[in-house]
């Protein structure tokens, strides 16, 4: 009995350890993003791709950036402190609209499209025009 008890103790801690280091990235500050002066990113988030014709009706322009585990593993742990710093500049997360791993923002009349994996990030800043479907 007392072996099982140690081994469940064991284990609880190697979950809690595992729990604690899933962030594993670190923001060292913020800067603009290249696509929208008003959206901060990590300042050191490396970007990796620009894409000004997506094909996709509803984006305007998107970017994408690098920074190890921003999304944790396998992208399930989007980093809560970008999202407190991305409500102090003013952009409101319209969460009944997030598609899995994209979160839309929202900030005056525009609307910005986040979907964080786990190495990357991509920003996609929708057209003016852009409307949610009707559920």
């Amino acid at each position: 009995m007392r072996k099982w008890l140690m081994l469940l103790i064991f284990v609880c801690l190697v979950g809690l350890t595992t729990a604690c280091n899933r962030a594993g990235y670190e923001i060292t500050g913020y800067t603009a993003s290249s696509i929208n002066a008003q959206f901060p990113v990590p300042t050191n988030a490396k970007q990796i791709n620009l894409t000004t014709n997506s094909g996709n009706p509803n984006i305007k322009v998107a970017v994408t950036y690098e920074l190890k585990n921003i999304g944790g593993e396998l992208g399930l742990y989007p980093p809560p402190d970008y999202f407190q710093k991305l409500a102090e500049e003013g952009w409101i997360e319209i969460e009944n609209e997030r598609l899995g791993h994209v979160h839309f923002l929202q900030k005056e009349d525009r609307i910005i499209a986040l979907d964080i994996r786990e190495d990357t990030f991509k920003i996609y800043e929708m057209k003016p025009d852009f409307k949610f479907k009707q559920k």
